[in-house]
């Protein structure tokens, strides 16, 4: 039987269609269309509905046509009957019955709800489609990083053309970087004299800029600081003498190692009797007074390790001690028939400057012999040190007597048992001497393409005393590794966003001071512009363990990056992997906190610049041999058993893959939401002082109002981001600016830099930090576990009037940091 259909109200317009689509093959114009439709409304009578109603009989063969009025609004119901379908027939063929009018008045109805129903239509597929998108972005995460702006420069034949993503980056970078001779670099680097200010140090940092300059770079260049460094008398020599019952002088004690000294050390004569302080901590010398042995007017026997030769001297300074002296014990270090062990003559060098930089011109760049005035820094000691060897340790602690030290104190030198003393008299006689000293840093660039403004920065010591095969020439070899491969990256393809700066530092192991001279020099300007700071030092001390010393906002990049990098010593595995084998938290096992002796520390606690600084250690006791004669290359490569040049390898990937990231993703990959978790750890440990402070009339409730106001912050700012999209390229960069200073937000704007340079609440020194307030409050229970600050030592107890000083530089600082992340003014929105 034929099929009749009833169609919605309104597909009436269908016939106009067809007439239209006949009379446009019969070659009618465009403005026919209008001609019909102004037709078709004239002659429709008012709302009206076509059905097509069952054919009977001879009717078959054609279709009839009822119109029915009908109620404006209503549906007619839709009904699917056996029908017969014509084509077009002949024109003036049709019934008279047929109206157009008809026709149109019911699409002019329908109008409406088919424009609606293809507005719904396309909506909801747009939308599925912007949430597949986004999801699949999310969960490819930074493997769909895409280099996809138009490169400007001449490419080579070979090159990457169009659209680079983030595997074809990575690809590139290790086919560039496997074309290195690391070793040999390190091996070459560590033959030759590099003290900072001497010839061998000039000829090296000539030969470093012209292979700069044959990378084609987009900018090299050095820049000169005459800085004060104090070097040994070889006329008057430093000297150890035992001192009779008279105080008369008696037998010198040879020093083995004569040029071995600690610069920064104050001069002169210091005598007293002798004591035994095992690391020379603030709680070490407290556990002398509560076994009845003062440490103060006494010579100070510690070993060394835990803390740097600074912490130590300062320790000692605050305890009332006259001088200290530093050896190294064989159970710091690495034992046993097949572990190489440092020589028991030899005598380690080290700093005892509590800070960095020139301590003569402290808060000031040492440009150009300009004049400052006769200021020095707050951390030159008062006290005289001197680095001694294990052997003339040996004689000192067979000297000593009074009360046992403590099982955990004990050591390995052929002494049994270590007692705390005193012992007999010592006169220590330190004649270094300081002189003015150019030194020199150099500097190399890849400008970025779309962000030329802001730098990303990877540095590596140049200088060192004695051989420095794992001080300096490791750091030095990758680094000039490092700018080769991304030069060869850039011929081929590669642009970076933003701008890659390389550079080798002058004055390392006199306390980063070349670094920390460039930064005083361009600090206005470096806080705006420097995006992270990656240091090479101390990158290659063995190959069992990974540590990260790095700023909060680095973590979560860092675990990325781990995940890439194949273990130099375990085959089949990521770094990632080889770390969580012996602890499922990662970041406990990998990360630590920057230390003051790393260059990285000056850009993030002075600076206001996220650093990190990666190593490779042994596991268990240090690499024995760093700063002595005997850090050489030979002794470096025996440590790791021949793996040096895969672990030196793998301190580049590690830090190329970081610099790729850095420099090119449209949005910075530092997680700022994490200090938020890190300020609630700190103040964490305050917690159990609350009933102490609520006895006084005090709270702490400031800070964690503030510290509410960050996270909040932080979360609003996320959320911003996600539904932003990443094309829109001023949005980005407003974004960037606010990320990539978050860490200068944590720098205190209420106390000098000159007078307390490492500004800091979390990393730096100052009363102004979460550290000395919390040393401060545990003041409140004065001799109890934990009082190790030097107010300790000098008989102070808490005080109102300074806790409520160091609470409102503290929540300040932080509030201050949530207002600015959160942007705009009139963005902020919080309830402190």
């Amino acid at each position: 039987m034929p099929l009749c259909w009833v169609p919605p109200r309104g597909w009436g317009t269908c016939a106009l269609g067809l007439e239209f689509l006949q009379g446009s093959r019969g070659g009618r114009s465009m403005e026919q269309l209008g001609g019909l439709l102004r037709r078709a409304q004239r002659l429709s009578p008012g709302p009206s509905q076509t059905i097509y109603k069952r054919v009977e009989g001879s009717q078959q063969g054609r279709l009839e046509e009822e119109e029915e009025e009908g109620e404006e609004g209503t549906e007619p119901p839709a009904h699917f009957f056996p029908m017969e379908l014509r084509g077009p027939e002949p024109l003036g063929s049709r019934p008279a019955r047929q109206n157009p009018g008809l026709w149109a008045a019911a699409g002019r109805r329908a109008a409406p709800y088919l424009v609606l129903t293809a507005l719904l239509i396309f909506t909801g597929a747009f939308l599925l489609g912007y949430v597949a998108f986004r999801g699949s972005c999310q969960a490819c995460g930074d493997d769909v990083m895409v280099v996809s702006e138009d490169v400007n420069d001449e490419l080579s034949p070979d090159s990457h053309q169009g659209t680079l993503y983030w595997s074809d980056l990575q690809a590139m970078f290790l086919r560039f970087l496997g074309e290195g001779r690391l070793e040999d670099t390190i091996r070459q680097t560590s033959l030759r004299e590099r003290v900072a200010g001497s010839a061998g140090m000039a000829a090296l940092a000539q030969d470093i800029r012209a292979e700069l300059l044959r990378q084609r770079l987009d900018h090299v260049w050095m820049d000169t600081h005459y800085v004060g460094l104090q070097f040994p008398d070889p006329a008057r020599p430093n000297t150890l003498h035992w001192v009779d019952a008279s105080g008369k002088l008696g037998e010198q004690l040879p020093l083995e190692d004569p040029d071995v000294y600690c610069p920064y050390s104050a001069t002169g004569n210091a005598t007293g009797k002798l004591v035994y302080a095992h690391y020379g901590r603030p709680e070490d010398l407290q556990e002398l007074r509560a076994r009845g042995v003062e440490p103060a007017g006494r010579l100070l026997l510690v070993r060394l390790g835990v803390i740097n030769f600074a912490q130590k001297v300062a320790s000692a300074q605050d305890f009332g001690a006259q001088g200290v002296l530093i050896y190294p014990d064989p159970a710091d270090f690495s034992q046993g028939p097949h572990k190489l062990s440092l020589s028991s003559h030899r005598a380690v060098y080290g700093h005892v400057h509590l800070g960095t930089g020139d301590p003569y011109t402290p808060g000031f760049p040492s440009f150009n012999q300009t004049q400052f005035p006769p200021v020095q820094s707050s951390g030159l000691p008062s006290i005289p040190a001197q680095p001694i060897s294990a052997d003339i340790a040996s004689l000192l602690l067979r000297k000593l007597e009074g009360p046992v030290a403590p099982q955990e104190w004990q050591g390995h030198l052929p002494v049994s048992p270590y007692r705390l003393g005193p012992g007999p008299g010592l006169h220590l006689g330190v004649s270094n001497h300081r002189a003015s000293t150019p030194i020199s840093n150099i500097f190399g660039c890849i400008e970025g393409r779309s962000e030329p403004d802001q730098y990303v920065v990877i540095g590596a010591q140049r200088d060192a005393w004695g051989p420095g095969a794992a001080k300096s020439a490791v750091g030095t070899a990758i680094l000039l590794e490092l700018v080769r491969t991304f030069s060869s990256m850039v011929s081929n393809g590669f642009q970076p966003r933003r701008s890659l700066l390389f550079i080798s530092w002058d004055g390392g192991d006199f306390g980063s001071v070349g670094s920390m001279e460039w930064l005083e020099g361009y600090l206005s300007v470096l806080h705006l512009k420097a995006v992270v700071y990656v240091s090479l030092d101390n990158a290659v001390l063995g190959d069992d363990k990974f540590h990260a010393k790095t700023s909060p906002l680095l973590i979560g990049l860092i675990e990325n990056i781990l995940k890439q990098v194949d273990s130099p010593n375990r085959s089949g595995q990521t770094l990632y992997e080889q770390v969580v084998v012996t602890n499922h938290s990662w970041e406990a096992e990998v990360i630590r906190p920057l230390p003051m002796d790393s260059s990285a520390y000056s850009f993030t606690a002075f600076a206001g610049v996220p650093a990190v600084e990666f190593s490779f250690l042994e596991d268990g006791p240090a690499y024995p041999f760093l700063h002595t004669k005997d850090d050489t290359y030979e002794n470096l490569h025996r440590v790791l058993r021949g793996r040096l040049p895969a672990v030196a390898q793998a301190v580049a990937q590690l830090a190329g893959q970081l610099l790729i990231r850095l420099s090119h993703d449209h949005l910075l990959p530092l997680d700022f939401g994490r200090y938020g978790d890190v300020v609630l750890r700190h103040i964490g440990s305050l917690n159990e002082f609350s009933g102490d402070l609520k006895a006084r009339g005090l709270t702490l409730q400031w800070v964690y109002s503030a510290r509410g106001d960050y996270i909040r912050a932080a979360e609003k700012l996320r959320k911003e981001i996600y539904s932003s999209e990443e094309s829109d390229e001023r949005l980005m960069r407003m974004y960037n600016v606010r990320i990539m200073r978050v860490e200068f937000y944590f720098l205190s704007q209420y106390v000098s830099p000159a007078d307390s340079p490492f500004r800091h609440i979390l990393l730096g020194r100052g009363d102004h930090t979460l550290h000395a307030l919390l040393d401060h409050v545990r003041l409140l229970r004065a001799g109890g576990p934990g009082a190790t600050s030097s107010q300790v030592a000098r008989g102070l107890g808490f005080q109102e009037s300074r806790f409520r000083r160091q609470l409102a530089l503290l929540t300040w600082t932080l509030q201050g940091a949530a207002n600015a992340l959160s942007g705009d003014v009139w963005n902020i929105d919080n309830n402190f």
